[in-house]
């Protein structure tokens, strides 16, 4: 004899399947928010590169302004961090 509305997938569920398919709601929103996240901090490596380049082309600059680097050397270190 066959009951229906019975068993797990009957549609009336108990607790513990609750429970599973509200953990798999969960993990799919992390994973989202992660992969988003993840994509965000790769596009911004690029911006840190030039960044860092700007940085010490400043550095530089102050370095011959205040008198610590002649004019030579100013221009041989401004080539090597144009490259």
């Amino acid at each position: 004899m066959m009951m229906w509305g019975y068993g797990p997938w009957s549609g009336g569920g108990n607790w513990f399947s609750g429970l599973a398919m509200m953990a798999v709601q969960v993990l799919f929103w992390v994973l989202i928010i992660w992969f988003g996240v993840s994509l965000f901090k790769r596009g911004n490596e690029r911006t840190d590169t030039l960044k860092t380049r700007s940085d010490a082309m400043d550095i530089l600059r102050e370095r011959y302004a205040g008198g610590e680097i002649d004019s030579e050397e100013f221009h041989r270190r401004k080539e090597d961090l144009t490259k």
